[in-house]
């Protein structure tokens, strides 16, 4: 019998074609935690840069202007709300990231 080393082979399928890498799965209270805080510095970070993108486009009213200390409450309001944001909704796009974060990990 005559071998074709041109011909592919199912060796060589597995060779050119590996499979793809698994997600890893939280196994452990340490990989919940790393998800925990991935996702609370992703999400504080994008909401936190969000909320003070939209607070420069706003100008500051005639009236009723706090001065420094509006300013100072403002920016404590923002990171509450950060926080909010992100405990509501930052696990739809940190997931994706987190997961891609573990895998080059391993």
């Amino acid at each position: 019998m005559k071998v074709n080393p041109a011909a592919p082979t199912a060796a060589h399928a597995a060779l050119l074609n590996p499979p793809s890498p698994k997600p890893p799965v939280a196994k452990d209270g340490d990989d919940a935690e790393l998800r925990e805080a991935f996702q609370s510095f992703a999400g504080e970070t994008l909401f936190g840069q969000l909320l003070k993108a939209m607070r420069k486009t706003v100008g500051k009213p005639a009236y009723f202007y706090g001065g420094r200390t509006e300013e100072i409450f403002q920016a404590q309001l923002d990171q509450v709300l950060a926080e909010k944001i992100t405990s509501a909704s930052a696990e739809r796009f940190s997931e994706p990231m987190f997961e891609l974060f573990a895998m080059k990990r391993r």
